[in-house]
């Protein structure tokens, strides 16, 4: 099984302001961008940062070959509970997700 690591060329992930995250996914082609896409959910991603999948949102690029994912963020940036004040690594769990 493939993780999406292996499939998408870049993921990356940032701040999008105090209270979101934001993930990029690079997919490099038409083809992986056709794979990931129909494989990468709003609710998946919702369960994977454990989020309510409404709040999730979704923005795909095609010509690009580019998914985005925007969500909130587990606590308040800056807060003195937020371990990563400008969310790089929540990509980490993204390209570490197995697509089946």
């Amino acid at each position: 099984m493939a993780r999406l690591g292996d499939l998408a060329r870049s993921v990356r992930s940032k701040n999008a302001g105090p209270f979101t995250a934001t993930v990029d996914i690079f997919c490099g082609s038409a083809a992986a961008y056709a794979e990931i896409g129909e494989k990468l959910t709003r609710p998946r991603v919702a369960d994977l940062y454990r989020v309510d999948a409404a709040s999730v949102r979704r923005f795909e690029l095609p010509d690009l070959h580019v998914l985005k994912f925007s969500f909130p963020r587990p606590v308040r940036q800056g807060s003195r509970l937020d371990r990563d004040m400008h969310a790089a690594q929540f990509a980490v769990l993204l390209e570490e997700l197995e697509l089946g």
